[in-house]
């Protein structure tokens, strides 16, 4: 890979680690990390904690890690240990989706990527594999609020990969489900049928196709990419079985959680980290431990198919 994979008018806005760097320039796999869960999705120090253990899970697996954010004027592709530090203290870094990241590339401030924002960067960098939590969606109550994340419409539209624990289980499932066949992003399960719910393994919707294996996976979608097929895929894959929350005590969280929401008013953008926050705190710091389990899985799973994607090139 080369930086002529970069449109000319971006180059000047991206830097590159030197490890990114020099694995693109071998062509060795990359898998690309987004940076919200550091500064949005986890406390302090256990967002700084679970970012290196997963990127040092990636390396283990055979690919390079690619943890995304905005610092200093400029898309970073890797991060060293002061940034990823930065991001895990600081309380003014933005949440970037694709509307947020030309403001905060032009006024220099510092931007953590959502999913979408990571899809975005990881895209111009040609990184075709991004491992997260979970995707955002369509919120419960939708239609009234017309709260559905910019995530569903990203990977519509951009073509990469994105490996999670199915979508947070603080969204409408159903019709997070419904819009995703609507705007034509296949859903793959790996190893059982249905979606993923992120705290649980089983939300009792039924995905798409199920591929287990990494080899299955990447064929799909190097066949998706060469029929000319806009966007991305959902790669759902569950949290581990000893890590698994019962549904029904997660439910419980979840829905105390919204109306506390509500009553505070809390909407946009500022809502998933509150609840995130919230249900951590109900559940005693049991949500947390199984948020980190299912990320630290889902990059063994995502780092595979990087590999077997690098291999079908």
């Amino acid at each position: 890979m080369t930086d002529l994979t970069i449109p000319a008018a971006a180059q000047s806005l991206m830097a590159f680690s030197p490890e990114v760097a020099d694995a693109r320039a071998a062509g060795r796999p990359l898998v690309a990390l987004e940076s919200t869960i550091i500064s949005h999705g986890m406390p302090y120090p256990q967002n700084v904690q679970t970012a290196r253990e997963v990127e040092a899970i990636v390396r283990e697996q055979g690919a390079v890690p690619a943890t995304i954010a905005v610092l200093d004027g400029r898309i970073r592709i890797g991060l060293d240990a002061e940034q990823l530090e930065l991001l895990g203290r600081s309380p003014d870094a933005m949440k970037l989706s694709r509307r947020d990241l030309p403001f905060a590339i032009s006024t220099g401030r510092i931007g953590a990527t959502t999913v979408a924002a990571t899809m975005i960067c990881a895209h111009l960098a040609g990184i075709e594999v991004f491992v997260t939590g979970g995707i955002g969606g369509v919120h419960r109550g939708a239609q009234t609020s017309f709260d559905i994340s910019a995530d569903l419409q990203e990977l519509a539209r951009t073509p990469v990969a994105v490996v999670c624990a199915g979508a947070k289980s603080i969204l409408d499932l159903a019709l997070t489900l419904e819009y995703l066949e609507t705007q034509g992003v296949p859903v793959l399960s790996v190893g059982q049928d249905n979606f993923a719910a992120f705290y649980t393994r089983d939300s009792g919707l039924k995905a798409d196709f199920r591929l287990d294996a990494a080899q299955q996976q990447a064929r799909f979608l190097r066949t998706k990419w060469s029929l000319g097929l806009h966007g991305g895929a959902v790669v759902s894959n569950p949290v581990p079985v000893e890590h698994e929350m019962p549904a029904a005590r997660i439910q419980g969280f979840i829905d105390q959680a919204l109306a506390e929401a509500a009553a505070a008013g809390i909407s946009g953008k500022a809502v998933t980290p509150y609840l995130l926050a919230r249900i951590k705190d109900l559940s005693g710091g049991e949500s947390l431990a199984t948020n980190i389990a299912l990320v630290k899985h889902n990059a063994k799973v995502g780092t595979a198919l990087a590999v077997a994607l690098a291999a079908q090139r």
